[in-house]
């Protein structure tokens, strides 16, 4: 039995007025001014594991770009720290997080910037704490139906552990591995409906089975008409 969940059918807005933009990249800039500025004082916070010193400075900077936004200082990619601010898939704060991005400095060994929350490297090596029980993501098994038409992916998610979880917890169960292998601009975009699956659904798959078949309509998508 499946159980419909959402659609993330709302579409990023098309391209705003010049003036729009003009304030969006002006308050871009502001932050990394501001951000340029607070860099010690970070730095410092963060030698001494004390990041909750700093938090309220960064997310006054990031008000500034839009109230809602949100960020998170985390361990880099590539570098030792990561800047992730995130609209949560909110496409109406999608010009503010591009404007954000468009300005921010080059990464450089110290600092990386992402304006989403990125993909984990492999998300079935991640187990979820859940109401005091452990959920690894290795057991996700999800069927995937793609309309190239619509360029999105309907998908039905599935975990053994469903079963023994309320609703609440087992919609955090069903979107938490699909933005964990996604990634949370990947998975606004291309994500249709989302289901969860009762039981094991024949033909399921793998998170990063999902995570090729995704990206590379992503890339199908993207690409320019041929002439």
């Amino acid at each position: 039995m499946f159980r419909f969940l959402r659609r993330r059918d709302a579409e990023a807005p098309g391209n705003a007025e010049a003036a729009e933009v003009d304030v969006h990249a002006q308050a871009a800039e502001r932050f990394w001014q501001r951000w340029d500025d607070l860099l010690p004082e970070i730095a410092s916070a963060l030698g001494d594991s004390v990041p909750q010193r700093i938090e309220s400075l960064v997310a006054e900077a990031l008000a500034e770009v839009h109230p809602n936004l949100t960020f998170a200082i985390e361990h880099g990619e590539k570098a030792v720290y990561a800047l992730v601010v995130s609209g949560q898939a909110d496409p109406e704060l999608r010009p503010y997080t591009d404007a954000w991005m468009a300005a921010a400095p080059q990464g450089d060994t110290l600092w990386e910037y992402h304006d989403s929350v990125p993909p984990v490297p492999d998300p079935t090596g991640v187990t979820v704490n859940l109401r005091g029980e452990k959920y690894p993501l290795a057991d996700v098994r999800v069927v995937a139906q793609v309309d190239e038409a619509e360029g999105l992916v309907d998908v039905a998610v599935y975990h053994p552990g469903f079963s023994g979880l309320e609703e609440n917890a087992r919609r955090a169960l069903t979107f938490l591995p699909l933005d964990a292998t996604l990634g949370e601009r990947l998975a606004a975009d291309r994500l249709g409906r989302v289901e969860t699956a009762e039981l094991e659904p024949e033909g399921a798959i793998g998170l990063l089975e999902l995570r090729e078949l995704v990206r590379e309509l992503d890339r199908t998508a993207a690409a320019p008409p041929e002439s």
